[in-house]
């Protein structure tokens, strides 16, 4: 027997029209947390700490292969983190925030300072592929030729390998710590065939870690990947889920050059207005209306000079 249709009982999924108000946001898929390393009594061995390093990296390259993350930005709020904890190693405290202006509110022809400099090192090192022309580039005190060196010191598995290019590197040059990070960072990325450095090391390693070698500095690389891999995973879903806001609003700016504004913010962890394609006043106007959109912060709490980013 045939249903008259007008009749039926309706539901909202049967419905063709758009019903009013705002549309939800698309909300990008979630992958599962890597599971973690808990108190079951086993062994502390060196082949416990890589058998989780492996299983932390496994699950980021999956967070990695999300279409909607934006890796560039992903890459370069780890370059932040990892700069805070490379200046720590030298006995200096700046914040974030400290590093943000350090980099962000420079006038032309102003220099950064140690701490600047170290966050730009570490923003060059993420921006392009890997190669001794990029990592150059990042450590510009640092011969080519040394470059390379350093970079191939590296032999084994994608962690034992940066641990052996960490050792090296702090062998030859006891200051480096920053430079050191960086091509151990670069060597672990090259062993996982990723095209572009991803820190991990440098926020999860200690002062104490970086004066150890052989199996004890392996041991504490593995578990810097390990809690660094998952806090990567942890960002990448966040950062996903504010471009995914950041796109779908995108749409209701009307100002010129909105487009590249929008490929600005999915590109760098911090901006200034003065950094967008607009007008001074058409700028500001334009990161306020992001702000009321939900889809970008204002990151500084200031009146002036302030930042922004997702």
């Amino acid at each position: 027997m045939l249903t008259d249709w007008r009749k039926a009982p309706l539901h909202a999924r049967d419905l063709r029209m758009t019903p009013r108000g705002p549309r939800p946001v698309p909300q990008p898929p979630s992958l599962p947390p890597v599971p973690l390393r808990g108190a079951s009594g086993a062994a502390d061995t060196l082949e416990d700490h890589a058998f989780w390093s492996g299983a932390a990296l496994a699950h980021l390259h999956l967070v990695l292969a999300q279409p909607d993350l934006p890796q560039p930005l992903l890459r370069d709020r780890l370059a932040l983190r990892a700069a805070e904890a490379s200046v720590a190693f030298q006995g200096r405290r700046e914040s974030a925030r400290e590093l943000r202006d350090a980099l962000h509110l420079l006038r032309p022809g102003d220099l950064p300072g140690p701490a600047g400099d170290s966050y730009q090192s570490w923003r060059r090192a993420v921006t392009r592929p890997i190669s001794v022309a990029a990592l150059h580039r990042a450590l510009p005190d640092v011969a080519p030729d040394q470059l390379a060196v350093w970079l191939d010191a590296g032999q084994g598995g994608p962690v034992p390998r940066a641990a052996l290019v960490l050792e090296t590197v702090l062998a030859e040059a006891p200051r480096a710590e920053g430079a050191a990070l960086i091509l151990a960072d670069a060597a672990l990325a090259q062993a996982l065939g990723w095209d572009h450095l991803l820190p991990l090391l440098a926020a999860g390693l200690t002062a104490g870690d970086l004066r150890k070698t052989g199996e004890p500095l392996r041991r504490a690389c593995h578990r810097a990947v390990t809690a660094s891999a998952q806090e990567a995973a942890r960002l990448a879903q966040e950062v996903t889920r504010r471009a995914v806001r950041l796109r779908a609003v995108a749409p209701k700016l009307r100002a010129k050059r909105a487009g590249e504004a929008v490929a600005l913010f999915l590109a760098h962890d911090a901006l200034a207005p003065a950094a967008l394609p607009l007008p001074d006043r058409a700028a500001r106007r334009l990161c306020d209306r992001l702000v009321q959109l939900g889809a970008v912060r204002e990151l500084t709490g200031r009146d002036s000079f302030r930042l922004y980013g997702l």
